[in-house]
């Protein structure tokens, strides 16, 4: 529990009349958010109104702020905490006055419609008693590091979402799940990432309140305290971009690098490639009301579309997010680049082959794209008890590592927590993570039981049609106008034949010699009139992840279920006689 957030939360209980509880974090989020800038910009507030009065051009004092105060951002308002409450009839014109005056880059008030509660606040006659209260904490970042400030607003947020019964998993995702993709995203780069003054770039097109951002960035200054990482991002929910935004901001970012937006339909950073790029998309998402826009860039953009390996189902758009990332790594000629992404199990097996799932993958997995896929514990997330998994994607795979996928079963490393937050009863500890990490590193030589590493074509499939004839009145099989039997559609079959049947390691190549191996040993015995309709057979690819890991366990004795039940039995026969009686 955060013990900040906890104390901002109390704030909220003199809302309680003119708000409900689920309208406290309209007001509470900006005003934590405020207040935070406030007290960073205190010190400087003379210098700064001085410039002010000194450049009229907007850009032209921008540079000399930031050569002034080494940030940014900056506030040209006479007013703060520190004065607003000494003029109690102009509170109102003065606090707006305060947040209009904000260099263009702030702009992250207008998500919150901030105006509007001020307006309402000092309606309800509570705007000074709010200004009061925040103006006591001091929330700079020599007194609140920006972890605790994070581990605040996270706790702020799940408990306006309790009371607006929404979930809190839509804005940010477990600090341990994050600590673990991070480590797992730089692992392969370590060695580069030590390099002094090095500067890499991290992106997250689906950022929400900044916090894989915040600890990825945390991570490679505590391995190299002169790296350093530009961060960008892209949000859609306006409350989680003002905080993400605002969050770097305070940490001395610049805040452009920060869009709002949607990913899918409006790239921010068209063109653009990282270094790095990491997402937790939503789950289960329906997209279909951008389905149109999104068809329509694939295919206007043709074979260079973020999407144009294929589209998934439009009830879930977890593959597009995917499909983005592995378009945004940058190029294998500058350096190449690394993708990390956390989604649910579908995107492992959905869709038939050659539907657009299967073609994702078979084009990932084709360009040897991914790296490794961790299977996280159960009841790691704030709004979701399902499994979970980590994706790791390298354009430029270390030698040892090319051609291969390494699964990782992470399933069982994980520690229970003391008290569950939402659906989250579980927590990947140093520990836990150290054990998964050691997994990836020892690649071919981890523990069976918990790594397999296992050929891209090792994946693929191919789906064939098994077609049998259609017997006349006399039962002997139809023929059309060329002679050929009639298949009976009822008789119409399909089967799944792995690219690697029979030991092949020739993949799609193989195609023709694998089918008819298959079909020679699997079907034809069985039916010996079938045939195989070449003309119908797909290639289909899925990482059935759960097979390479499942474990027989024999069942228990007959003897012992029979003693067991006979046990039953006779307690119910004893429960039977006593209600008798």
């Amino acid at each position: 529990m955060s013990t900040l957030g906890s104390f901002i939360w109390s704030i909220a209980d003199r809302l309680r009349g003119p708000y409900r509880p689920n309208q406290y974090g309209n007001v509470i989020l900006p005003f934590t958010i405020l207040r935070r800038l406030d007290c960073i910009l205190e010190q400087d507030r003379e210098t700064v109104r001085d410039l002010a009065a000194a450049y009229e051009n907007p850009n032209r004092l921008r540079i000399e702020v930031k050569k002034a105060t080494g940030r940014p951002f900056y506030n040209t308002s006479k007013y703060s905490f520190a004065n607003l409450l000494k003029d109690a009839d102009g509170l109102e014109d003065n606090f707006v006055d305060y947040i209009d005056r904000f260099s263009a880059d702030v702009d992250v008030f207008e998500y919150f419609d901030f105006k509007k509660e001020i307006i309402a606040l000092e309606k309800a006659g509570l705007l000074r008693e709010i200004v009061k209260s925040f103006g006591a904490v001091d929330l700079h970042p020599n007194v609140v590091s920006n972890a605790d400030m994070g581990d605040a607003f996270e706790y702020i947020i799940r408990k306006f979402n309790e009371a607006a019964n929404e979930t809190s998993g839509d804005h940010y995702t477990p600090r341990d799940a994050i600590r673990l993709l991070v480590d797992l995203l730089f692992a392969e780069k370590d060695a580069a990432l030590g390099k002094t003054n090095i500067v890499r770039t991290l992106y997250d097109p689906t950022a929400g309140t900044g916090g894989m951002l915040a600890l990825a960035e945390e991570h490679l200054l505590a391995q190299n305290p002169g790296a350093r990482l530009s961060l960008y991002g892209q949000e859609y929910n306006p409350q989680s971009y003002a905080i993400c935004k605002s969050d770097l901001l305070a940490k001395g970012h610049d805040a452009s690098n920060i869009a709002f937006g949607n990913t899918l339909t409006d790239d921010a950073f068209k063109g653009r490639q990282f270094d790095f790029c990491m997402s937790n998309p939503p789950y289960g998402v329906d997209w279909k009301q951008y389905a149109k826009a999104i068809a329509k860039e694939r295919d206007e953009a043709g074979p260079y579309s973020r999407f144009a390996p294929g589209l998934p189902a439009t009830s879930d758009g977890q593959m597009l997010f995917l499909l983005h990332l592995a378009h945004k790594m940058r190029a294998p000629e500058d350096g190449g680049g690394r993708a990390g992404i956390v989604m649910n199990g579908s995107p492992l097996f959905n869709g038939a082959a050659e539907s657009g799932p299967s073609n994702i993958r078979r084009w990932l997995l084709e360009n040897d794209l991914v790296e490794a896929i961790v299977a996280l514990p159960t009841n790691m997330f704030f709004n979701t008890g399902i499994a979970t998994y980590i994706w790791i994607l390298d354009n430029t795979k270390h030698p040892d590592r090319k051609g291969l996928v390494q699964l990782i079963d992470g399933t069982s490393f994980w520690t229970k927590m003391r008290k569950n937050l939402g659906s989250k009863g579980r927590e990947i500890s140093d520990t836990d993570r150290a054990k998964i990490l050691r997994l990836y590193a020892d690649f071919a030589d981890a523990d069976p039981d918990f790594s397999k590493v296992l050929r891209n074509d090792e994946f693929g499939y191919w789906t064939i049609t098994v077609e049998r004839p259609l017997l006349d009145e006399d039962g002997k099989p139809a023929v059309d106008r060329k002679g050929k039997p009639k298949p009976d559609s009822k008789k119409h079959d399909t089967e799944n034949v792995p690219f690697t049947y029979g030991g092949s390691t020739a993949g799609p190549t193989g195609k023709v010699e694998v089918i008819q191996a298959y079909f020679d040993r699997e079907v034809k015995p069985h039916v010996p009139d079938a045939w195989i309709d070449w003309a119908k057979t797909k290639t289909g690819y899925e990482i059935p992840f759960t097979r390479h890991f499942y474990k027989y366990v024999p069942p228990r004795p007959l003897a012992e279920i029979d003693a067991d039940l006979e046990k039953q039995v006779a307690k119910i026969l004893d429960l039977l006689r006593e209600v008798e009686q």
